[in-house]
């Protein structure tokens, strides 16, 4: 219940939460999201698919991170998920956005005969990002 409350500081709910069938949630959770002025959402049982978006980002930080590592502890989970939501919104591209980020970002239009590609290590080299730099 803490968590809800400090999820949403200074009044900024948003007007809906998608809530599955979880027993977790009880019912003290739907009850405090309405006090907020949030109106939970329940999916039917056994259909992940009517939340696709949560699905995929969950499909997608599953396949490019928590498969390539080993986990120690919640200290070093939390760091490697930091890096990794900082890269899925300034340099991985999407295809939903046309092959941009979420964040918008600066594409070099046509290097010079002189520039090469520099490798940007990120989530501690578990992903790259390239670029162009001109030569010194």
């Amino acid at each position: 219940m803490q968590q809800l409350h400090e999820a949403f500081p200074f009044e900024a709910a948003p007007r809906y939460a998608i809530l599955d069938r979880d027993g977790k949630y009880g019912h003290r959770v739907p009850m405090a999201l309405q006090s907020m002025g949030v109106k939970p959402v329940r999916t039917a049982p056994r259909s992940p698919w009517q939340n696709p978006y949560v699905e995929r980002f969950g499909g997608t930080l599953r396949r490019e991170l928590l498969d390539k590592i080993i986990v120690f502890n919640q200290m070093q989970l939390h760091r490697v998920l930091g890096q990794f939501i900082t890269y899925y919104h300034q340099d991985r591209f999407h295809w939903g956005l046309e092959k941009d980020t979420p964040e918008a970002r600066v594409v070099t239009p046509q290097p010079s005969a002189s520039a090469h590609v520099v490798t940007l290590p990120r989530v501690g080299g578990l992903q790259h990002r390239y670029e162009w730099r001109e030569a010194a």
